[in-house]
């Protein structure tokens, strides 16, 4: 998938010279946590977001520092926060320190780019001009259109369904694929074996889901301390059906 099959086109936006109280009503009427801010052509300067209006004057929210500690914060960073907290203009608050993604970039690049970072939406830029913005919330909605192609392949034979699991586990790089035993019976799928790491229980049971269905996979597996051999969690401790 790219970025363009899932982003939000037209999405609403704010001038720099709005007011703040604009931006907030804006957002608050869209449902939307954060706004990109363009100029008279449609280039995006800048984006603002719900975390610009925390440490509001208004709100009595604004950081406040001890005599002391301001005498060893620099200047420019005191005026910064006092424009943040003070300012009555978009362009005083808004974000200008931008990360942007073309619409024909893999969306797994977009995802790499918002968990690198940490922001929630990412403008999508072509031709210089604002084309949409994917946000968290659009992975969502893209994962959900999914879910129907996804299940239109559903497997029905135990047998299939075994096989492709056990292929799966063989697939993963951390598959224990000599130690677990996997049986189906009736679209239920039981785990059985050893495991040296709990953390491989997890995601050997949602690798079985992603075949058989979340809530249709058994765990009989048991975990061992690698060096004293010490049963950690014994089989079918906790079962998932």
């Amino acid at each position: 998938m790219k970025v363009e099959d899932v982003m939000t086109r037209n999405p609403v936006t704010v001038s720099a010279a709005s007011s703040v109280f604009e931006a907030m009503r804006l957002m608050l009427d869209h449902h939307v946590s954060g706004l990109p801010v363009v100029d008279a052509g449609g280039a995006l300067v800048g984006i603002v977001t719900e975390g610009d209006f925390m440490r509001r004057v208004e709100l009595g929210t604004e950081k406040k520092r001890r005599r002391w500690v301001e005498f060893l914060t620099s200047p420019g960073r005191l005026a910064g926060e006092y424009t943040e907290a003070h300012g009555l203009s978009v362009r005083d608050i808004m974000s200008r320190d931008l990360q942007t993604v073309s619409p024909a970039a893999p969306l797994a690049d977009a995802v790499a780019l918002m968990e690198k970072h940490r922001i929630k939406r990412l403008p999508a830029i072509a031709n210089g001009r604002l084309a949409g913005i994917v946000s968290r919330a659009d992975l969502m909605r893209a994962f959900l259109t999914r879910l129907p192609v996804l299940s239109g392949n559903a497997i029905t034979s135990d047998t299939a369904l075994r096989e492709r699991i056990a292929a799966e586990i063989e697939r993963e790089a951390w598959g224990p694929s000599a130690l677990v035993h996997v049986t189906v019976d009736g679209g239920v799928a039981t785990l059985n074996g050893v495991l040296v790491d709990e953390r491989v229980r997890a995601a050997l049971r949602v690798l079985a889901e992603n075949v058989v269905g979340a809530g249709r996979v058994r765990d009989r597996l048991a975990t061992i301390e690698p060096m004293t051999g010490a049963v950690i969690r014994a089989s079918g401790e906790h079962e998932v059906a």
